[in-house]
This record gives structure tokens, sequence and C-alpha cells, in this order.
């Protein structure tokens, strides 16, 4: 293991504490919170929402897998990758901002136009993360993997550790695993950016909330994903 992997190492181990800490009583209260609101909804609009979740998960994941290079001109080393996702990353952190600014700034009815761009944008970001790595997207279980990346970057502690456990695993776990539970994706997902997307929607603070949450979105999916990996690649090194 080199200067650079050690490192890695270690701040990959930074980041699987904070996940695995005890959540805040806010935190706790807030999911609370949700769960209660959740509770009101009607089963059948669960189901709506979450089929149609899954259509448009699933459509983002065939275009991207399309558009995606399959080759991209990387080194082989571990800094080498992380220096093009990198690079990666602010690209598309300055696109969400861009999209987040714009649909936010159009008030309500753009404002939900905000929700299937962002999520294209962060799927596209995942699948060139995952080809940078030298891994195959074309492969069923490499898109399980990227979508329980997504999972763990946008859930609530509870689930996140749930997922972590997962991914930290994954040779094991990935036979038993067959498809995502698509009702608790899209729930864990919305419950996470609720808040966020309803002040985006607000008459002259919209752009400035689109803009910077998206910006930080794609920074903690950006974190997330090259730890969920590097738990993967670092794991062959030691």
């Amino acid at each position: 293991m080199n200067q650079y992997e050690q490192q890695a190492y270690q701040e990959m181990l930074d980041w699987e504490l904070n996940i695995l800490k005890k959540k805040s009583t806010f935190q706790q209260l807030s999911k609370k919170a949700q769960n209660k609101i959740n509770s009101y909804i009607p089963e059948k609009a669960h189901q709506i929402m979450t089929e149609a979740i899954k259509h448009m998960v699933q459509t983002t994941l065939v275009g991207s897998d399309f558009t995606t290079r399959k080759n991209p001109d990387v080194g082989p080393l571990l800094e080498d990758k992380e220096k093009l996702i990198q690079q990666k990353l602010e690209s598309y952190r300055k696109t969400a901002m861009i999209e987040g600014a714009g649909t936010g700034a159009g008030g309500i009815f753009l404002g939900l136009a905000d929700f299937p761009l962002l999520l294209s944008i962060k799927m596209k970001f995942l699948f060139e993360v995952a080809t940078i790595y030298g891994l195959d997207t074309s492969n069923y279980e490499e898109r399980l993997f990227i979508l329980h990346v997504f999972q763990l970057a946008f859930s609530n502690d509870d689930k996140r550790r749930e997922v972590y456990h997962l991914i930290k695993h994954w040779e094991e776990e990935k036979d038993r695993l067959t498809d995502m539970d698509w009702r608790i994706f899209q729930q864990e997902y919305r419950d996470y950016i609720d808040l966020i997307k309803l002040l985006q929607m607000v008459p002259g603070l919209g752009a400035v909330v689109g803009a910077y949450a998206n910006y930080n979105l794609l920074d903690q999916l950006g974190q997330t994903a090259k730890n969920s990996y590097r738990l993967r690649l670092l794991d062959e090194v030691i």
C-alpha cells in the first residue's frame, strides 16, 4: 500500500465512523415526524410514487450506461483514478448548481422539474465513477451496487448503517440481492431532500437554495461514492 492509499484508507475509516456513530436527538425526532407524515399518505399514493421513481431511475440507468465512456484514459494507480473522479465531481457539481438555480428561480412548476433532472445528474456521475474505478457498468451487479451507493448517500442514519453493511460485505451479500426495495428507496430519498426542495420552490429564495442544495447533494454523493468503492478496492490491497 503506497502513501496515497494509506491516506485514502484513513479517510475511509473516518467516513465509516461517521456513518456508524449514534444519531442526534434532532435527527431522531425528524425521522419520527417524517414517518408520521408518511403514515397519513394513502397506500395508493405510495404505490404511484414508488412506480414513478422506479421507472425514472431505471430509465436513467440505461441512459447513463449508454452515454458513459467505457474505457476512460486513466492511470492504474488509485491516486490517478481519484484525481479524475475529483475533476468529474467538480464538473457535475457546477452542472447541478446551474440546474438548481434555474429550476429554483422558476417557482413551483420548474421546481418540480428539478427532481428528475437532478436524479439523472447524480446517476450519470455514479456511472462515471464506477467506470473510472475499472468496473463494468453493463453488469447487473454493478448497477445494483450503484443504486446502493445512491441509497447510502441519501437515507436516514438507521438505513445508512444497514446499506453500509451491504456495501462493506458486497461480495458476500450481492448474491442474495435480486432487486432494490423500491418503496424504501423512494421514501428514503424523498424524506432526505423534502425540506430542501420545498424551500427551493419559495419565490425569491428558490434560485439560491436550489444552487446551494444541489452543490451539497452532489458533494455528499461524491464522498459516499468514493469511499464506497474504496471499501471494495482497498480491501484487495491490504
